[in-house]
Parts: C-alpha cells; structure tokens; sequence
C-alpha cells in the first residue's frame, strides 16, 4: 500500500474549525474536524476544510495550520443561519466549491454531517474520488428522544440512508453509534468503521486545583461540580441542578456549587441564551439559585482552568453521539458522571474512570455526586484513571492515524476495482451525479440524494 501524502478534502458545512465553541451550532464537530485537520497535516498530508462563509468579513482562503487551509464557500447569506435551516443552500455549496477548487485534485472526501454528506455524494462524482462519510448524529436516533423538538427538515433520513448505503465507508465514533447504524439503517458491518473522537492532551493536561481555582475566583473550600459545553435542553443540565438541590439537603456536608460553561455571548445572558434563563428559574424554584453559577463562554485556550478546578466533571445529556467534553475532563485529571447512553457509556469505565448514571435521574446523580464529595481519595484515583485511559486511547493523533488507515484501505480498493475493470475491457460503474436543484427546494435536494447515488 502506498505511502505518498493524500490530498484530502473534509467538507463541513456548518461547523467551522475558526468558530468559537460552546454557542448552538458550534460544538463537538468543530473540534473534530479542526484537530482531524491539523493531525493530518503533521503525518504530512494536504488538507482542504470546506465550511460555509457565515461572515462577510472572511476571505475565499485562510490558512489554518502548516498544510491545511479552510475555504469559506458561498451557499445561502454570508451570516449565522441555524444549521437545520442550510439543506435548502447545500447546491450552492457545491457549486462554490468546483469554482473555487476548480477540478478538485483530491485523493479523496471526508463528509461530516448529512448535509456535508450530500454535497461530498456530488462532488465524488464530479471529481471521480472516493467518500467517507461521519455522521456525529443520526437523525433517526434524534427523532427516537427529542420526537417533536426536531426541527430538521425530514429530507434529512432520506439523505442519510443513501451515505449509509453508497458511501465508501461509514465511520461511527463508538459502539452505540455503530448499532444504531445497523439498526435504523441497516448498514452493512463490512463498511463500517469505528474511529473515535480525540482530546488535545497537550493543551488539556492535569494541574493544581487551588492554582486554577484563584485565577478564575472560585471558592476553594466548596465542592464544584462542573458542567461545559452548549446550553441546549437534551445536554440534561436541569438534571444536574436537581442533583444539586438533592446535595444541599444533607446536613453538616460541605457546601456545593455547579459551575455552568457556555453560551451564545462571553457573560451569561438570557436573551442571547434562553437556557440560562430556564435553568436559572429552576434553580431559584429549587432553592438553589445562590449555587448555581454560569460563566458564559469561554476559548479553548481557557478550558484548562475549569477543568482542573473541579471536583466533578457531570454530563447527563438524554442522548449524546459521541461526547467530547467526558474526555477532555478525564485529560485534566477530573473524575466524570455520566448519563449511561452513546459514546459516554464506553469513554467513562463505571467505577475506574467514573460513573454512569441513568439520563433524568437526578437521585442516582445526587448519590454518586454525594460519594465523591464525602471521599476525596476515590475521586482523585478516578482521576489518574482516566488521564492514563484517555492517553492510551483517544489523543488527536491516534484518532488521525486509525483515519489515515482507513483512508488507505479505500483507495487501494478503488484502486483493486479500477484495475479490474480495465482488464475487463470495461469502464466501471460510476454513480449517477446529483441533479441540478432550484435554489430553496429541499425536497429537490432530498430527492436527488436519494436517486442520485445509484451504482
């Protein structure tokens, strides 16, 4: 198998690897992809990230790190458009990038997301390269726990089902995801791989509490729970606030504080972000409105001193694809709790890294949190636990080597099958291109995945 750098296009239509995280659209797939990114790069591959320009201010080109470029691509306003209203703007997309890549010169196409996915299915066909497709989420497994609340067009299952059935590989992000892949969309196990997300354990590194504790002015004779990432109902943080008001029942125990990362603005506000406003309600109700603290957002740069100066790490989402954060807290040492569902229950070991709590429970929450307060010995040795499973398992550049492999694979396959039909004194079979769509139809664009990816 040849050993030559790749020329590699990951197309993300909505999550950005500039884009600050902790807002609504900006998350775990941007971390993925910027850290996917440059890993690639430093193993001495080209790297395109193909975003969307939500900004009129960006340039076409901006280089990202030493080998990878990001190209803002024109498709729909050049503002902030929720991403379950871009699929209308996914043709543009396409004929964005052709303009702007001209005939591409691509090894081959990682697709993150659906939509990424319809645009990678039209351009494989224009440039005659293979496709990976990662999901991060499942439309299916969504409409299973958030039913009316999804407010994805329904073209989304169409879309998906045709990556599952006609891109060169599916790559889930931990075992759950993998079931669900056959189960709702009964993909074929032969084509599917599992390849986790990472932590940056250079940046995310164990640290001294107290330290972190006075720079960010936190309390250093209290119990801080913390909880970071977007403030969105299904991450289960009124769980955690429940669990809090459960805690500070118990008489002569130390005084408790859950400390809330995130938001659409860098101090916590309501408007911007109407998630504060419920939890703050809750709490107040609950009576512990004086315990609950929200920072707003913060840069990646400043995660490392919310991590160290927590006792707890807690995330209790209703579902959860992958889950970055439960890693992130297990780099820095911290011991996580977590809802037993998708990717938290396989990167959190029950009873050696942390533990695993039944989603909308706060009593079971409450009991592991009260545990770990009363022994500070056993939450110190979940610590250690999971600094060593994390480095052992899910650093960025394990995570680029398993894809680099998986890359490989795919194209001498393609390479095995091209040569096949040559000797046959055929051409292959190619798949059918997308067609064209009018601009704002959705339902064009659902139907032309679905029909146009036909062997």
């Amino acid at each position: 198998m040849t050993t030559d750098p790749l020329r590699i296009a990951l197309i993300s239509e909505h999550a950005s690897p500039l884009a600050g995280v902790g807002s609504v659209d900006a998350g775990g797939q941007n971390v993925y992809v910027d850290h996917v990114a440059r890993e690639l790069a430093r193993r001495g591959h080209r790297v395109d990230v193909m975003t969307r320009r939500d900004d009129p201010a960006q340039p076409p080109v901006t280089a990202l790190a030493p080998g990878v470029r990001v190209l803002h691509l024109a498709a729909g306003p050049a503002r902030f458009v929720p991403k379950e209203q871009l699929l209308p703007f996914m043709p543009a997309f396409v004929e964005s990038a052709q303009r702007l890549a001209g005939r591409g010169g691509y090894d081959l196409l990682h697709a993150n997301f659906f939509m990424s996915g319809w645009v990678g299915m039209a351009l494989r066909e224009r440039w005659r390269v293979p496709l990976v497709t990662t999901f991060h989420a499942l439309g299916r497994v969504r409409q299973e726990h958030q039913r009316e609340a999804d407010r994805f067009p329904p073209e989304r299952l169409d879309i998906e089902q045709a990556l599952v059935d006609r891109s060169d590989r599916v790559l889930s992000a931990c075992p759950q995801d993998e079931q669900d892949l056959q189960r709702l969309y009964g993909a074929h196990p032969s084509r599917l791989v599992t390849v986790p997300c990472g932590v940056d354990t250079e940046a995310l590194t164990p640290g001294p509490r107290r330290e972190a504790r006075a720079r960010l002015a936190l309390p250093q004779d209290e119990f801080i729970v913390l909880q970071l990432g977007r403030l969105v109902p299904r991450k289960g943080i009124d769980n955690v606030v429940r669990a809090l008001a459960l805690l500070q029942t118990q008489a002569g125990a130390r005084a408790s504080r859950l400390v809330v990362v995130g938001g659409e603005s860098d101090t916590p506000d309501e408007g911007a972000t109407p998630e504060i406003g419920r939890l703050r309600s809750l709490a107040c109700a609950l009576g512990v409105g004086d315990r609950v603290q929200f920072t707003g957002r913060r840069s990646r740069s400043a995660l490392v001193d919310w991590y160290r100066a927590a006792d707890v790490f807690v995330t209790t989402p209703w579902y959860e694809p992958f889950g970055i954060t439960p890693l992130e807290a297990m780099a820095c040492a911290v011991p996580v709790i977590g809802s037993a569902v998708g990717g938290v229950q396989w990167t959190v070991v029950e009873g050696r890294t942390g533990f695993l709590v039944p989603p909308q429970d706060p009593a079971a929450l409450a009991i592991r949190l009260a545990q770990l307060r009363a022994d500070p010995q056993l939450a110190e040795a979940l610590g250690r636990a999971g600094v060593d499973r994390v480095r052992s398992r899910f650093t960025w550049s394990q995570v680029a080597w398993e894809l680099e492999g998986v890359y490989r694979s795919v194209l001498a396959e393609r390479a095995s099958a091209s040569k096949t039909w040559r000797e046959r004194g055929r051409a292959p079979l190619r798949s059918i291109q997308p067609t064209a769509l009018p601009s704002g139809t959705a339902t064009g664009v659902a139907a032309a995945a679905a029909a146009g990816v036909g062997a």
